[in-house]
């Protein structure tokens, strides 16, 4: 690293946090942490668009963020979004205004990817059990169920109730009443319902719970004196009691000393953890310091170290759909070669971008276990919509959109529909992809020869050793046809 200082940034859908850490012998020591409750899903109208007030709290909560940043080399920092972004139509606008403002790309992650950084960070934050683990996390919009063992998870799950929503839905005006709290429950009792039975036949041997809702529980059933460390159910039921006594959200922000900002939706997050303990017959919950900014931090680390998770989940898709993993390795192989080529004048010398062409060249024959005259469709499909962990959103639409184009039509739109800053290397890399399977379209095991590709803006001048393409005429005639496909794209394919 060329520091040994890293950072993450979780905007959350009811808090911002964001931590700062440096790595010494191989551990982390935190060097700051600022939390802001902004209450983004609170800026969720009912078609789900964020509403300006709510962009605008978000946007100077990023910029005092940002001061905290400015020395921090951009791979060495990660900033994540979750359900509200998820949620939110125009979280694309959003993302183009926070990205102007902290001067770094933001990622928004996938309910299973952010229950995984989650486990990430628990599982680094307290002490190791023997057997399993269950993890709960309470957030603004969503709840995360994680079972793991060590620092393994294995069985991962999002539900989208979170302190805030349930906070809107059952508490909006402050007020508190038993035929509230009931609706409250119920809600949380069918959102559970498609996960219970079989979370319960998993089992585990310890709860930990992790998040602002649950630290907020944790301190009052403590000072109450109902449990003495954690949170009991019995602390939650006697806290239920006194939440109905108090009535209202003014009340209780007295009696406990609560922010306005958290008293606001406590009541909400109560509901959610009440609710979940009495589904899954939790007893007792230990509580965690550590959640998704130090999941963050650690994924981070495991990239910088070369340890990506990323490459066990291309593994784990190559071995699930069963691709020709010798055809995969000449295909990355030669594309890697062009791009060492050519990364200077195309401008994709990064690291980012060599990845994302390997593990395209690995995947591009994922679809073929669905069908081969589609395959490349089929393939884009699976790899934008499947869950693969260490990968954010925008990643998978990348990396579907190298699929979905590695062969047939190349339109000049094509990637149009990718975050800003990847439409143009997409394109290019898209090319080098392109070019590399035809060249091993007939899956022979013979090296290719020396190949020298030389660009100059939209035009590849691709030369090969003296004779060898007359003594190949099928590559020939392949690269004929592909330089037609790439006209129609703005490029200008030469060979000889």
């Amino acid at each position: 690293m060329s520091s040994d200082v890293v950072a993450a940034i979780d905007l959350g859908s009811n808090s911002f946090h964001m931590i700062v850490a440096r790595i010494a012998n191989n551990h982390v020591q935190v060097l700051d942490r600022i939390r802001e409750m902004v209450q983004l899903a609170a800026g969720l109208d009912a078609r789900n668009r964020l509403a300006e007030d709510a962009q605008r709290r978000a946007l100077a909560c990023l910029a005092r963020f940002g001061q905290r940043l400015r020395h921090i080399p951009p791979e060495q920092l990660r900033i994540v979004g979750t359900n509200t972004l998820r949620q939110a139509r125009n979280s694309a606008g959003f993302l183009t205004r926070a990205e102007e403002v902290v001067g770094h790309t933001v990622e928004i992650i996938s309910g299973h990817e952010e229950a995984r950084l989650i486990y990430l960070g628990v599982a680094h934050s307290v002490a190791d059990v023997a057997g399993q683990r269950l993890v709960v996390d309470i957030g603004g919009g969503s709840t995360e169920f994680i079972i793991g063992e060590k620092f393994e998870p294995l069985r991962l799950a999002s539900l989208r109730m979170g302190c805030v929503s349930l906070s809107r839905a059952c508490f909006d005006d402050g007020r508190i009443t038993e035929a509230r709290m009931r609706e409250a429950e119920l809600i949380v009792q069918l959102r559970m319902e498609p996960v219970r039975e079989e979370y319960l036949e998993q089992g585990w041997e310890v709860v930990t719970g992790a998040s602002g809702s649950i630290k907020a529980i944790q301190e009052v059933v403590n000072r109450e004196g109902w449990c003495r460390e954690g949170i009991t159910l019995e602390a939650l039921r006697r806290l239920r009691t006194a939440l109905l006594e108090a009535g209202n959200t003014g009340a209780i922000a007295a009696r406990w000393q609560l922010e306005p900002a958290r008293a606001r939706v406590f009541t909400g997050g109560f509901g959610v953890l009440h609710g979940l303990c009495e589904a899954l017959n939790i007893e007792r919950m230990e509580v965690s310091d550590g959640a998704l900014r130090e999941g963050v931090i650690y994924d981070l680390l495991g990239r910088i170290r070369h340890e990506d998770v990323r490459d066990r989940s291309i593994a784990t898709v190559t071995s699930r759909y069963g691709l020709d993993k010798a055809q995969a390795e000449r295909v990355s192989t030669t594309a890697l070669e062009l791009l060492g080529q050519v990364k200077e004048g195309w401008r994709l010398a990064t690291d980012e971008c060599s990845r994302i062409l390997e593990w395209a060249a690995r995947l591009y024959e994922v679809g073929l276990l669905l069908s081969h005259n589609d395959y490349h469709k089929h393939g884009a499909y699976i790899l934008e919509h499947a869950d693969l962990p260490g990968f954010s959103h925008g990643d998978q639409l990348v990396l579907a959109a190298l699929v979905r184009r590695h062969r047939r039509s190349f339109p000049a739109d094509a990637f149009a529909h990718l975050p800003r800053e990847w439409v143009q290397p997409a394109r290019r890399l898209c090319a080098l992809l392109r070019l590399a399977v035809v060249l091993h379209r007939g899956r022979s095991r013979q090296p290719l020869p020396p190949l020298k590709l030389t660009v100059n803006q939209q035009r590849l001048d691709l030369r090969f050793p003296a004779a060898w393409l007359d003594e190949h005429p099928l590559t020939r005639a392949d690269l004929e046809a592909e330089a037609k496909y790439l006209k129609k794209a703005g490029f200008r394919l030469e060979f000889g």
